[in-house]
């Protein structure tokens, strides 16, 4: 990103004639849209940010949440519903007019209550206040996807992995994958629901609090989970990261199926475990949590900012017996043997596409196959290092073959003394549908990240 990108604020726009009569919302979501994708900006970063300036309530900023990550997630739908509707191409845009209509067209497409008139008004105001020339182009456009843009949305189909591509907003090569891998049906379900909120899911830590006193602690109504006995699952919106109990480290928010890889591994009171590419540390707690605070947790990161922020987790999750160690993951190491190894690599991130909104476009068709070989060679880093009879759980929070099954099948040819254990029997509900003995999470299907698990024991 540029200097000059990074100092351009939503406060300009806030302070820009007309912006006084947009909603606060809706300024941090048009900052939020653009950050993404005239910057190259994450989202999930860009957002806490932009609200914290704004100053939003918990509703304004549920709201704000909800209009940037479905702006984002819905591009290549709105795009082409902009083009259809402007009579040009979206790409031949100008930038701010191009946000304004992505913003307003997905308010009129997929939103219910939203009014047609606010995100009509509103978005033209926003442009305006952008310094763009184009309110009279948008107000327009808006206009005529008010009565439109529903039915044109409604009558795309999904049939082909291309019409999927575009009905789901999908880069085409990942609809041709899954329509692959998955199959139509599956792929299909996989790509609606990554247009949908993520789930709120906290971790309560053992090492503090029960989930019971978290519920009781909490703001907000949630509900137990019997997948993740740990987990809290969140029914209204709450602002994790500001609340003060975060702060005490009394929970971790993470996915459940995030949870259940560290359950998955199992450690018990004096184990030695190695926590391989640890940052940003939500599993390198719960390992130290499940173990009572009594096993000795060695957390790598290659990364020294990373290593330093996953201290700092450490340290608020009130972690004992965790060492964090700056090195590479895939380096032979000298310590061993461990009785618990955790390799949690690199890798794409399509499991997650619910709460990484702009990952389906950062992410590319020829990118598994060098994550492969780095996934490969952390696992083999930690297979050496596992003591005979040990236990070693391979996890990515992708659902591509070619991360997950295709490298616990060399790994295991590589290290013929490892044995792949049968999950069926932990999570029969997550069974993977062609690697029988793994645990895969599908968001359609268990309402969680889409995450791969296999767990392999090492014999002498």
């Amino acid at each position: 990103m540029s200097r000059a990108a990074a100092r351009r604020p939503v406060a300009a726009q806030a302070g820009a004639p007309g912006a006084a009569r947009v909603a606060p919302a809706r300024l941090v979501a048009f900052a939020v849209v653009r950050r993404v994708f005239e910057d190259g900006a994450w989202a999930d970063r860009v957002l806490p940010a932009e609200a914290a300036r704004q100053r939003l309530t918990p509703r304004d900023r549920a709201l704000a949440t909800r209009l940037a990550y479905g702006t984002v997630q819905r591009r290549a739908t709105l795009d082409w519903l902009a083009g259809r509707l402007a009579g040009r191409r979206a790409d031949r845009l100008d930038a701010p007019v191009l946000a304004a209509l992505r913003l307003g067209l997905f308010q009129l497409a997929y939103l219910d209550a939203v009014p047609a008139h606010a995100a009509v008004s509103e978005s033209v105001e926003l442009a305006k206040a952008a310094g763009s020339r184009g309110g009279g182009l948008v107000n327009a456009v808006l206009r005529r996807g008010a009565r439109e843009a529903r039915e044109l949305v409604a009558g795309l189909d999904d049939r082909t992995p291309a019409a999927a591509a575009l009905a789901h907003s999908h880069p085409r090569w990942i609809a041709e994958r899954w329509f692959a891998e998955l199959g139509p049906p599956a792929a299909r379900a996989l790509m609606a629901a990554d247009n949908t909120p993520a789930e709120a899911a906290l971790r309560a830590n053992a090492l503090l609090v029960t989930p019971e006193e978290l519920r009781a602690a909490l703001p907000v109504a949630s509900h137990r989970d019997p997948v993740a006995p740990e987990a809290v699952v969140l029914e209204a919106p709450f602002d994790a990261h500001g609340s003060p109990l975060h702060a005490a480290g009394a929970f971790m928010p993470q996915s459940r199926a995030a949870m259940v890889v560290a359950r998955v591994l199992a450690p018990r009171p004096g184990d030695r475990v190695l926590d391989l590419c640890a940052a940003p540390g939500a599993k390198t707690t719960h390992l130290a949590a499940l173990a009572v605070g009594e096993a000795e947790v060695v957390a790598v990161e290659r990364h020294p900012g990373r290593a330093a922020a996953l201290e700092r987790t450490v340290a608020r999750m009130h972690a004992r017996g965790v060492r964090v160690e700056v090195a590479d993951a895939a380096a032979p190491r000298g310590d061993g043997p461990f009785d618990r190894v955790l390799v949690d690599p690199p890798c794409s991130g399509l499991g997650t596409l619910q709460a990484r909104p702009d990952q389906r476009w950062r992410a590319r068709p020829d990118g598994g196959h060098g994550l492969a070989c780095e996934q490969l060679a952390i696992a083999l880093a930690g297979a050496d290092a596992l003591a005979p009879g040990g236990t070693l759980v391979y996890a990515t929070c992708t659902i591509a073959a070619e991360e997950n099954e295709d490298v616990v099948a060399r790994l295991m040819a590589a290290r013929p003394q490892l044995a792949l254990d049968d999950l069926r029997a932990d999570l029969p509900l997550w069974h993977h549908p062609t690697y029988d003995r793994c645990l895969l999470a599908l968001p359609p299907r268990d309402r969680t990240a889409g995450f791969f698990i296999a767990r392999l024991t090492k014999h002498p």
